[in-house]
């Protein structure tokens, strides 16, 4: 009988991984048949439930998310990233589909390269309807200028204001080229990876994120945060930053 159940849940746990590396590499169609197949085995696997609901937003198709949050909030009446995702719905639209945003950032984005990628809080944030198409992967767009450093996604449309940004917008004047992507997103807090893609020989030797950078910039380790919201643990992502970098399996870098 234990075998039988150590069993179930190795296979639980391999069909879930599988789920998640589809949603990964954006292959949403075949993410929905993967996690339909693990709630056909396992009925009351909430992450099942949201990771489809994803899934069925990515593709654009509302109606069948919104049945997906709805029966993972009947089996936990407080699962939060439920709950956010069936307020975020509304937001949506109706046949617009966030594939119009699937510019998607890939993977090694999120891995760290010391003193050439940080996490940076946006301000002055877009209105909520603009936020809720925004999922983590999604690459973002800077922009530098008087008011400083401003981020947009892939339609043009801005997102917020980049804290404590002068050191990025002084490395761009002087030759520097980034990318950028979402982290996580709520209609209250924006996180967005950016990380050096060019520096320009002038500035051989200057670090874009320097360890000390200053407390709304740190390095990031690895994509574990990316791989929380695609398993639909977004609340985790956003803690305070310190907990964050101690929950990656270190003390803290501020």
């Amino acid at each position: 009988m234990a075998y039988q159940e150590e069993e179930q849940v190795r296979l639980r746990r391999q069909r879930s991984k599988q789920a998640i590396a589809l949603a990964m590499q954006g292959r949403w169609r075949e993410a929905v048949a993967a996690n339909q197949e693990i709630i056909a085995s396992f009925p009351h696997d909430v992450d099942a439930y949201n990771r489809l609901g994803r899934a069925y937003i990515e593709l654009g198709e509302y109606a069948q998310a919104k049945e997906a949050y709805e029966r993972a909030v009947e089996i936990d009446p407080y699962n939060i990233i439920a709950q956010k995702n069936l307020r975020r719905l509304p937001y949506l639209g109706e046949g617009v589909g966030s594939e119009a945003d699937s510019d998607r950032a890939e993977p090694q984005h999120f891995i760290e390269e010391t003193g050439k990628a940080g996490v940076v809080s946006l301000y002055r944030l877009a209105p909520p309807g603009v936020l809720a198409r925004m999922a983590a992967g999604n690459k973002a767009y800077l922009k530098a200028g008087d008011s400083g450093l401003s981020v947009e996604n892939a339609r043009g449309e801005y997102l917020g204001q980049v804290e404590h940004a002068q050191r990025l917008v002084k490395l761009m004047e002087g030759g520097n080229q980034y990318a950028g992507a979402i982290v996580s997103a709520a209609e209250d807090r924006v996180l967005v990876i950016i990380r050096e893609v060019y520096q320009d020989p002038s500035q051989v030797g200057v670090l874009s994120f320097p360890p000390k950078g200053g407390e709304s910039l740190r390095p990031y380790v690895s994509d574990k945060m990316l791989r929380r919201e695609l398993e639909h643990i977004e609340a985790e992502a956003e803690e305070p930053a310190d907990k964050e970098t101690k929950d990656e399996g270190g003390d803290s870098e501020e």
